[in-house]
């Protein structure tokens, strides 16, 4: 009889999804942006506690409305009718901004913003005169086009940005390829045919920021057939309401020999020790 009773008293099973929705919204503060998205996957009251706006605007970034600006026309009215999860999500695609050229992303894990830019962006000596430089299609750009270096005695690719970045470290690489890549009969190849130059003398990174920071590096340009990030230098953001204004060069103006066969794709700025789509090459810092 008393062992009937107490089967009784435990018919009633409980599991994690009769804890109280506020319960789980407190534990998933303490997770990442794709662990909570894993989470919502086990059941009604994980989902609802996963949409909440309380568990996303901790992951949000301090200045979401600045980046939502950048993305939406009128910041105001649009935010008001957007949950908090709704904005992570749309700064977490590929959002273009100051035209077509230039585009951030905000990375998942960190909150911290991407940003690439690309080589129709950039100030490039000579890019007009077509005996040296030309603008190429091609897919293996994210913005499908490059600027294609014939032959030049005076190299130099200059860049500006000014942007809010949320508070962290972050990295800027140049994406660069020497040879034409094609594809033929299905196959992608490259063509060597303007490389020449690069083992003469470095190529010369460098970036300056309008808080006073400042980073140069320098390498020899190889491995033709593959794109390859090289990373120029590190800055910090301590603010993520105080715009910083970033500029960045790569020159090589040796005129004792001239230089050719270079694929400027784009410049990207990244968190530290995000990786871009290749790793970057590691080299001296002078």
């Amino acid at each position: 009889m008393g062992a009937e009773v107490s089967r009784e008293g435990m018919s009633g099973e409980t599991g994690l999804g009769d804890l109280p929705e506020g319960c789980l919204a407190e534990i998933m503060l303490r997770l990442d942006p794709p662990e909570i998205c894993r989470l919502a996957r086990l059941c009604r009251a994980f989902h609802g506690a996963a949409s909440s706006d309380l568990v996303w605007e901790a992951k949000l970034p301090g200045n979401y409305s600045y980046l939502l600006g950048k993305v939406l026309e009128n910041e105001n009215s649009r935010g008001r009718k957007l949950s908090k999860k709704e904005i992570f999500a749309l700064l977490c695609r590929r959002n273009a901004f100051n035209g077509s050229n230039t585009e951030f992303f905000l990375e998942k894990n960190r909150c911290l913003i991407c940003i690439s830019i690309s080589s129709k962006e950039l100030l490039i000596t000579g890019i007009n005169d077509r005996r040296h430089w030309n603008f190429i299609p091609t897919p293996e750009s994210r913005f499908h086009m490059v600027a294609y270096l014939h032959q030049t005695w005076w190299l130099e690719v200059r860049g500006e940005l000014e942007f809010c970045f949320p508070e962290g470290m972050y990295s800027l690489f140049f994406r660069l390829h020497l040879g034409r890549a094609a594809k033929r009969l299905g196959r992608r190849v490259c063509s060597p045919e303007h490389i020449h130059g690069w083992d003469k003398k470095p190529v010369k990174f460098q970036l300056s920021t309008s808080d006073g920071q400042f980073a140069q590096s320098k390498c020899y340009l190889d491995e033709p057939g593959s794109w390859i990030h090289y990373h120029v230098g590190d800055f910090i953001s301590r603010s993520c309401n105080i715009p910083i204004n970033i500029k960045f060069s790569m020159i090589q103006i040796d005129c004792t020999h001239t230089k050719g066969g270079l694929c400027v794709d784009s410049v990207s700025i990244l968190p530290k020790g995000f990786q871009p789509a290749f790793d970057p090459v590691t080299f001296s810092t002078a």
